[in-house]
Order: structure tokens, then sequence, then C-alpha cells
């Protein structure tokens, strides 16, 4: 949809009015009260709109490279979900399934399902507490570990090829936006 903005500033220029009119269609007007509020409405918005275009390429990218590795690995792929379980269990060794669950946003019941399947796997070992036996304490075994490992070469060798193709602004903006991608994931959990 097409906007029209018009603005209205009273004779001192410490009252602005904006308006948002949607051309070719008789919808509601928007009136914002103060420059503060129009900074704020746009902003927001483009955010979003931004947010929305970067979420959706991080998720192709992950999609393609989870596939790619699945094509090219030797290995019965886990589940995407039992695999963060995995990775994250190898990461935070003696981790709890509820501070998985919370690391994870999954629901305490579905990590501790995951984790069954992993143990069985022969992949995860749960252990108890030190300081309290009832609690479980989660840790990747010899070839959980070696399982991880397997996949994240193939993962880094299969973008590393995929990166050789682009042109190198593209991999040169790629990497530069890595922080930037690390503190949108740190905001992220805080919210």
């Amino acid at each position: 949809m097409f906007l029209m903005h018009s603005f209205r500033a009273d004779l001192d220029r410490t009252h602005l009015t904006y308006i948002t009119t949607p051309l070719a269609r008789k919808e509601a007007i928007h009136i914002v009260s103060s420059v503060n509020d129009v900074r704020t409405a746009e902003t927001g918005e483009l955010a979003k709109a931004e947010a929305a275009e970067l979420l959706a390429a991080m998720g192709a990218v992950r999609r393609a490279t989870r596939q790619a590795a699945r094509d090219s690995a030797d290995a019965v792929a886990l589940p995407p979900a039992r695999s963060e379980v995995l990775r994250l269990a190898a990461r935070r060794p003696g981790i709890g399934v509820a501070e998985a669950a919370q690391e994870l946003r999954l629901a305490p019941n579905s990590v501790s399902t995951m984790v069954s399947k992993l143990k069985e796997d022969g992949l995860l070992s749960r252990g108890r507490g030190e300081s309290d036996g009832r609690s479980v304490r989660l840790t990747v075994t010899a070839a959980g570990a070696a399982r991880v490992e397997q996949w994240r070469d193939i993962r880094a060798e299969l973008a590393g090829r995929a990166l050789e193709r682009l042109p190198l602004a593209d991999r040169q903006a790629l990497i530069a936006a890595a922080p930037a991608l690390h503190r949108l994931a740190e905001q992220l959990e805080d919210l």
C-alpha cells in the first residue's frame, strides 16, 4: 500500500501533526501528535519490516544448511530440536533439563522427551547433581561429542564452499554482519 504523508506545524513549531493517508483507499487516518511519536511510529514499522526480511533470510540459510548437511552426511540426521538439545549440552556440560528448556524456549516436558531419545541413541547421559541428588544434569557422551563435531565440520565446510561462490562484497558484508547478529540474539534473549 502506498501512503501519502503530510505535516501541519503550529506557528511556534512546538507541535507537529503527522497524518498518514492510504492512497487509493478510503481508510482511517492515523494522527500522531508529536515529532517523537512520528519517529517512533516510522522507526517501529521500518524495524518490523526489516526484522521480517532478516528472519526470512536467516531461516532460509538455516534450512539450506541443514538440508545440505543431511544430504552429505553419513550419519542419520537428528530432528532439528533434538540436535539443538545435543549441541547445547555439548556447549554447557552439566546443564539441567529445565535450564535447557528455558534457554531453547521449549516446554520442559518436550526437552525431557528429547533427552530420553538422545540417551537411547547413546548421545547423551543423565547424571545427578552434586549438590542436589534429585536434579538431573546432562552430559554429552563420546559418541554425542563426535556427532556434534561431525555436523559442525560438515556445516562449516558446506557454508565455506557456498561463501566462496559469492562475490567478495557479499562475503565481506556477511562476515561484517556476524557481530551485529550476535548482539541481535542477545537482545532477543532479553525480551
